[in-house]
């Protein structure tokens, strides 16, 4: 069910709060009914057996596969039993969970799983031998360290990563993105180092490299890279934001390089006279020449010639007029002096633009399509949209610090199924202003765009003073979508319909690329704005899944950092119509907000949001009620689904100046893991490179480098449980989720139904798999 189209479009343009219209939450009826219509496509996985020493014995831990389940008892999901051989021999009928503590077992043991299905035997698993520890090392091959033009030496270290079962044997291959130590955020100066992306073996087999190149830029903004099977066969592909020089690097078995083959250009770039060998990154000297050709070309700018800027940069500076129009070459170096040595520093002491160098604000974009077993180029198009310029029309000039090449180059992906069935690539552009996605379908031969959305960019009088947060953009349809994306987005059957939607934070878009809704609400009487129907704005964190158990439907937990022009610093919402459930106004930026069972005496999931020390305000820990819990509230980085009863436990650990090994933390019991020899990645960010469910029973495993990223160290949780549940990777939400991960500011996953300690095994879906 769908709002009408009328309300739709009011919401689009941002005429109507989202608190005033008459919606009503709705179960999410291919989520809580156990349905997917005729089957939704997912990974064909084996049993994902695995085996690891303890002091107490061996401990085993496998799938139940979502094609096994046929109903629910009290205690978990029925459908297949199983059968534990040791070297050949049964030693156990598991009838009650997937994992099993060998107390007799040995190092040496060599273990297989087989399913019994209505009294019969079915296929043994391949065999298993015990992990020395309860991790295991996937040695990694790091990149060798560089130079920046500027002189910089830089080194590398293991980032995030996604899996896909690349060659379809039912077991995933790791994909690694390797961060440069000069990797950046958009607004932050300098050069970086390339990044690359790997893709492994378990057992450490480099299969293929990804050389970004030079005309990439290095950071948690730039490379967003899904790992999924678009198309059908199998085995999964990579998709991703490219350029001239992005090169793929294919290995042999013997680890040495076989094949190496740049990207191919269009033919329309070639004539154009565009290279592989490029390089498009920008001195000091560069970008004030970037911006004399653009204040040379000024009185030609569709802006100034509508009559909707200034007609003149003196206007658009406040300066008295000096020039005459087209200005000449000396003119506009003049101003281009002015500009960066007057006016930018009198406006902000963070305007060094004699500084600003590193940056790619020129040169073609591209998304490629890369077959995942070997990296295979399968499809390169154009990047849509383009940049357009280097900001300038995204308001990255218009506030008081100037910071071209940031909003113009904030990039999101991820993977939805948006017909219910197939899944679809989508990639974004834009959050802060103007607000861009494109959604992509692969048939194994070529894309075919599915649709595209569009806010237009926010008007803005004077490009060089203004305020273009918080404006409409030009495109009616659309103009509602503004300024409320996050660092990542969210992907979720919000309206029960059987097809999913994207959350882009603050507003949803609907499966066929409507505006869903966009979230306004009523600014309170303490804030900068009081009694304004204003957007509930931009966050860094957002999480979504059904965190009420009592409440149909889903849930969005969100914090804001529009501080006094937000109506709230956090916020729970209905995801079928984004109205807010309860929230709280902070009048600062709110940074971070986490969701987890961590107190299983309080029915539902807790929600909470970081806050500065000394804030007079009841920021902390909330109920999925709205109950006001305390201040006490755990860590932000990221969360996991570690302990046997199904509560949620919390990582922490960051990678600042003061680097500090991550632990695993529950609420009630302290530390239960110290990961030590390890670090997260991000910076304060604090994140894993990989939290999910990637082999053995339903719990989440930590991926996570060593500290000299000579590997991603595996951590499994060895703690026997009695609850039964398929792997969440059978879980079409939980699994996209998965394939977001990497994106952004890393975000936890969330299964499409309520996880937690109280769960009601009768409201969990059986999967229909296709």
């Amino acid at each position: 069910m769908r709002p009408p189209s009328s309300i739709r479009r009011a919401l689009a343009t941002g005429l109507t709060a989202l608190l005033c219209l008459p919606l009503t939450a709705l179960p999410a009826a291919a989520v809580t009914s156990g349905g997917h219509g005729s089957g939704i496509r997912l990974e064909h996985l084996d049993r994902g057996l695995v085996a690891a020493s303890t002091s107490e014995g061996v401990f085993l831990s496998w799938r139940l596969l979502g094609e096994e389940v046929s109903g629910h008892s009290a205690s978990g999901m029925t459908g297949a039993d199983f059968r534990v051989y040791r070297d050949g021999r049964p030693i156990a009928t598991v009838t009650d969970s997937t994992n099993y503590r060998d107390a007799t077992g040995t190092a040496e043991s060599e273990y297989r799983v087989a399913p019994i299905v209505k009294g019969r035997e079915g296929r043994r698993s391949p065999a298993a031998t015990p992990w020395v520890k309860s991790f295991y090392d996937l040695p990694l091959k790091k990149p060798a360290d560089g130079v920046t033009p500027a002189g910089e030496a830089y080194t590398y270290s293991a980032n995030d990563l996604s899996v896909g079962d690349v060659d379809g044997d039912g077991q995933y291959e790791y994909v690694v993105k390797w961060d440069p130590s000069n990797s950046k955020d958009v607004s932050q100066r300098g050069y970086t180092g390339n990044t690359y992306v790997d893709t492994y073996e378990l057992d450490g087999t480099l299969r293929w490299r990804l050389d970004l190149g030079v005309n990439i830029r290095s950071g948690a903004h730039y490379t967003q890279f899904p790992v999924y099977d678009f198309d059908g066969d199998g085995r999964s592909e990579m998709m991703l934001k490219t350029a001239p020089g992005t090169k793929i690097i294919r290995y042999g078995t013997n680890g040495r390089v076989i094949s190496e083959r740049y990207i191919t250009m269009p033919r329309e770039d070639l004539k154009a006279g565009y290279s592989n060998t490029d390089d498009y990154r920008k001195s000091a000297a560069d970008y004030f020449d970037h911006v004399v050709d653009m204040f040379a070309k000024w009185h030609e700018h569709p802006e100034v010639v509508a009559g909707r800027w200034p007609a003149t940069l003196e206007e658009a500076f406040g300066i008295e007029k000096k020039y005459t129009y087209p200005l000449s070459r000396a003119d506009a170096t003049e101003l281009a002096t002015y500009f960066i040595d007057v006016y930018a520093p009198a406006r902000s002491g963070n305007n060094r633009l004699r500084e600003f160098a590193g940056y790619i604000l020129t040169g073609p974009e591209y998304l490629s399509v890369l077959e995942g077993a070997t990296g295979r180029e399968l499809q390169t198009i154009r990047y849509k949209p383009g940049r357009g310029d280097d900001g300038l029309l995204w308001g990255d000039y218009a506030m008081a610090r100037i910071e071209p090449g940031n909003r113009v180059d904030r990039f999101l992906s991820s993977v939805a199924y948006l017909d219910g069935k197939r899944p679809s690539a989508v990639f974004a552009r834009g959050y802060y202003t103007r607000t861009t996605l494109v959604a992509y379908d692969w048939n194994g031969k070529k894309l075919k765009e599915r649709w595209y959305v569009d806010s237009g960019h926010a008007p803005m009088s004077n490009p060089f003073n203004s305020s273009p947060h918080g404006v409409p953009g030009s495109n009616p349809e659309y103009a509602g979508l503004t300024t409320q994306g996050f660092h990542s987005m969210g992907v979720a059957d919000v309206d029960g319909d059987g097809k999913q939607e994207i959350v882009y934070g603050s507003a949803t878009i609907d499966d066929d690329g409507d505006l869903l809704y966009s979230s306004f609400a009523v600014a309170p009487p303490q804030s900068g704005v009081p009694g304004q129907n204003v957007r509930l704005g931009h966050g860094d964190a957002m999480h979504v899944g059904d965190f009420d158990p009592d409440r149909p439907g889903l849930e969005i937990w969100t914090v804001h950092e529009g501080a006094s022009s937000a109506p709230y610093g956090w916020a729970l919402r209905e995801a079928a119509t984004g109205k807010v459930i309860h929230g709280g106004y902070s009048g600062v930026d709110t940074g971070r907000g986490m969701v987890g069972d961590i107190d299983p005496d309080i029915r539902g999931l807790e929600t909470w949001s970081s806050m500065p020390p000394n804030q007079a305000i009841d920021a902390g820990l909330w109920s999925a009620r709205g109950d006001y819990l305390g201040r006490n509230a755990p860590g932000t980085n990221m969360s996991i689904r570690w302990a046997a009863d199904m509560t949620t436990q919390l990582i922490n650990g960051t990678a600042t100046t003061v680097l500090q090994t991550p632990t695993i933390d529950d609420y009630k019991r302290g530390t239960v893991l110290t990961a030590e020899g390890t670090l997260t990645n991000n910076w304060t960010k604090g994140n894993p490179g990989l939290v999910a469910d990637v082999f053995g029973d339903w719990r989440e495993e930590l991926l996570v480098r060593t500290t000299d990223s000579t590997a991603i160290r595996m951590y499994l949780s060895t703690e026997v449980t009695s609850r039964k549940l398929y792997t969440l990777m059978h879980d079409p939400q939980y699994r996209v989720d998965v394939a977001r991960q990497q994106t952004g500011y890393n975000q936890p996953a969330y299964p499409s139904f309520y996880f937690g300690s109280d769960i009601d095994w009768s409201k969990v879906p059986v999967p229909n798999l296709k």
